[in-house]
């Protein structure tokens, strides 16, 4: 490999790398489990291999005697894209009725795509993406924060069997929240002596929860509580 290589593949690696970066710092900051240096990887891996892919004429690898090798690019591509499914995989969660991780694994495959994008030296195409990417997880979100917006959140609550059940004024406090909670679980635990119920419910504030929290704390029989709001 001389100096002309090096340099022609400094600026694919470079653009993956600010790229992914760039990406990985909103994630960072929002506390995501891909954060960081999780999207730089991820970006510069694909930018690699699809670099390597479009070599493929500098492969050390003998063609069969009269024999025609035609190189695919587009098949690295694809291959990364199917495989960046696995990792994407990992950062998705169930809780209840909410699903976690969703968007963090869509950044992760956009990522990949914005790398191979430099690897195979679209490089406008690959910045558009960046930017794209960047307003509809940064812009896009401080506009959602502004909207009058419901925030999902499981609710689940637990009392002892041998004693009344709270469950009708359970439900009445979070009627108070959201008229119509959906039904989720219902569970016996600790051998049989503590009933586990789930709801999801739709609130319009912290204040609401603080407000729903108290109400819970404060019923006879009530032993444990979770409010877990959906926050992607």
């Amino acid at each position: 490999m001389n100096l002309s290589e090096i340099e022609s593949f400094a600026l694919p690696i470079l653009g993956a790398v600010v790229a992914g970066g760039l990406i990985g710092f909103e994630r960072e900051w929002r506390g995501r489990a891909a954060g960081f240096r999780t999207h730089i990887l991820v970006s510069l891996a694909s930018a690699l291999l699809m670099l390597a892919a479009m070599g493929q004429a500098d492969w050390a690898f003998r063609a069969l005697p009269d024999e025609n090798i035609v190189t695919d690019p587009t098949r690295m591509a694809h291959g990364v894209l199917t495989g960046i499914g696995f990792l994407c995989a990992g950062v998705i969660f169930r809780t209840g009725f909410s699903i976690h991780g969703l968007t963090t694994a869509a950044s992760l495959w956009i990522t990949s795509a914005i790398g191979l994008l430099f690897g195979a030296g679209l490089f406008t195409l690959g910045v558009v993406g960046t930017v794209v990417t960047g307003l509809i997880l940064v812009a896009l979100r401080l506009v959602s924060v502004r909207l009058p917006a419901r925030v999902l959140t499981d609710v689940e609550v637990r009392w002892r069997r041998d004693g009344p059940s709270p469950e009708a004024e359970v439900e009445a406090a979070l009627k108070a929240i959201d008229p119509a909670p959906h039904h989720d679980r219902f569970e016996l635990i600790d051998g049989g002596a503590t009933v586990r119920r789930s709801w999801r419910i739709k609130a319009g504030s912290e204040a609401e929860l603080k407000t729903l929290a108290a109400r819970l704390c404060a019923l006879p029989g009530v032993t444990d509580y979770l409010l877990d709001p959906r926050d992607d």
